[in-house]
């Protein structure tokens, strides 16, 4: 089965999970930038690291047959620094011109600081005024319902576009609030913290699949990139057909980030009359 992975920090893995990646359907990868583990110090470290994701990271996951794709972005987790984060701020247009780059992301909350949320409104605005897709990261844990309530706050009172923006790591208690609004959301699939892929998969019965997405969000933390396909055979074992398979996990990132012409790759449906094989699947 076909599948793109949303979410994931390439940068943190192996050669050998594009591979078994690879084996397994996936076709495309999307890096956020995202947290190094320590605040950097310097936006010349930022402007590297966004050179790395969307110059050499296409490459190593060309030698799998997946194309690579990524967003840039100051994370949350070092906001609090406004100047060093403004100045950044100054650079990413550049990286907008790249062949790889789909748009702002991951920008969003952390704790949830004045500071936080100045530097997040000016990345949505930013993305704005160059036309481009912003992927937002809610927080963790226990500051997820505080942190999720300020970022549409703040989004309410911006001329934004819901369907070109993604609320990321939603889960019961936050997904109401950003869909209810026209927004895309998505669901981490983590095998700790975050959301598990049979919640997930509550999740998606309960709300359907419209502006929904699945990832794992891989890093380098304790994670594993193959928790999409467990959801994958979660969903399936529940009775729900190939074809509506496909629509969450290969489709809805092809449709949200298809809206940056960059991310070429079609929705894709799977032709039973022509594949008598699979007709069982599809039906489910």
């Amino acid at each position: 089965m076909l599948m793109i992975q949303p979410h994931y920090h390439a940068i943190a893995r192996t050669a050998q999970d594009y591979e078994r990646m690879a084996m397994s359907g996936v076709v495309a990868v999307v890096e956020p930038a995202f947290w190094a583990g320590f605040d950097r110090a310097y936006p010349e470290t930022f402007i590297d690291y966004f050179r790395q994701i969307a110059e050499f990271e296409p490459t190593r996951a060309a030698w799998y047959g997946i194309r690579h794709f990524c967003w840039v972005a100051v994370n949350p987790k070092e906001a609090e620094n406004v100047e060093l984060s403004r100045t950044v701020l100054e650079q990413m247009p550049a990286f907008f011109e790249k062949p790889t780059v789909l748009g702002v992301g991951e920008t969003g909350l952390h704790k949830s600081t004045p500071n936080e949320c100045e530097i997040f409104q000016a990345h949505v605005e930013l993305a704005m005024a160059h036309d481009q897709l912003v992927l937002i990261h809610t927080p963790h844990l226990e500051d997820k319902l505080r942190g999720t309530k300020r970022i549409v706050e703040i989004l309410d009172g911006m001329d934004v576009d819901p369907s070109r923006i993604w609320i990321d790591h939603v889960e019961e208690h936050t997904i109401g609030m950003c869909h209810d609004r026209g927004y895309w959301v998505g669901m981490t699939l983590y095998p700790i913290t975050k959301c598990s892929p049979r919640r997930a998969v509550d999740i998606l019965e309960r709300w359907g699949t419209e502006r929904i997405m699945i990832n794992s969000s891989a890093d380098w933390g304790p994670s594993d990139p193959f928790t999409i396909q467990e959801c994958v055979l979660e969903y399936r074992r529940r009775g729900h057909s190939l074809q509506e398979a496909i629509e969450v996990f290969h489709n809805n990132p092809a449709r949200f980030l298809g809206q940056n012409p960059k991310f070429d790759i079609q929705p894709v449906e799977v032709r039973a009359a022509e594949h008598p094989q699979v007709q069982a699947q599809v039906t489910g």
